[in-house]
């Protein structure tokens, strides 16, 4: 009875609580993100990003990101239609306020795969998430991620690594982040994330069950 209550005060509550993950391309994000997202199927969704960028080999638009063009994604900017917005290699990436509710109305743990920008713009709104940076152990090793992938341009290359430099610095800063985790091996990381979402995760598993 009292689940049954504290389910529907949850759900007034605009649901559960998102989760920014944030970090250098190359630091293992979308690795992490599947592991989650098998272990834990039906507790998390995935809030899809809009991009202004042309889809890798292998990436799907709506599962990937919303591909879309400059002007449509300025035009739903301009109108206060996303949470947060940034430019990065000469593209806009975003996440729209209806992509967020979409998850959380299915009391689902939205989580939002943003860069350090958008992390600044989301701290200014009420969205109240928790904040996980996840890093590479080094540039070095970085640097040998993000050639082995091959699907960048020397140029490009070389802004992701300038922008990862910056990434590392700022996680550092008090209050940035409630929880920064080094992708040194694959199995701590994923260790570290989970744990650090697990209060969470039962929370949404427990009023899954009693709804």
């Amino acid at each position: 009875m009292f689940m049954k209550y504290f389910a529907r005060l949850y759900s007034a509550m605009a649901g559960p609580r998102p989760v920014v993950l944030s970090g250098p391309s190359g630091a293992g994000k979308s690795t992490l993100l599947k592991k989650l997202m098998k272990e834990y199927n039906g507790v998390f969704g995935f809030s899809v990003s809009h991009t202004t960028r042309n889809p890798r080999p292998g990436e799907e638009n709506g599962k990937d990101y919303h591909y879309v063009t400059r002007e449509a994604m300025q035009a739903a900017v301009d109108k206060g239609e996303f949470i947060e917005s940034a430019e990065f290699s000469g593209n806009l990436y975003g996440t729209s306020r209806a992509a967020v509710q979409a998850v959380k109305a299915r009391n689902l743990i939205c989580i939002l795969d943003i860069d350090m920008q958008g992390v600044k713009n989301i701290k200014k709104t009420d969205l109240n998430p928790i904040y996980i940076s996840i890093q590479p152990p080094s540039l070095d090793v970085l640097e040998a991620r993000l050639r082995a992938r091959k699907t960048e341009s020397e140029d490009s290359l070389q802004r992701r690594l300038q922008a990862a430099k910056v990434d590392i610095e700022l996680s550092k800063e008090p209050d940035m982040f409630d929880v920064v985790i080094v992708n040194d091996n694959l199995e701590d990381a994923y260790g570290h994330l989970r744990a650090a979402l697990l209060e969470e995760i039962n929370m949404v598993k427990k009023i899954n069950m009693s709804s």
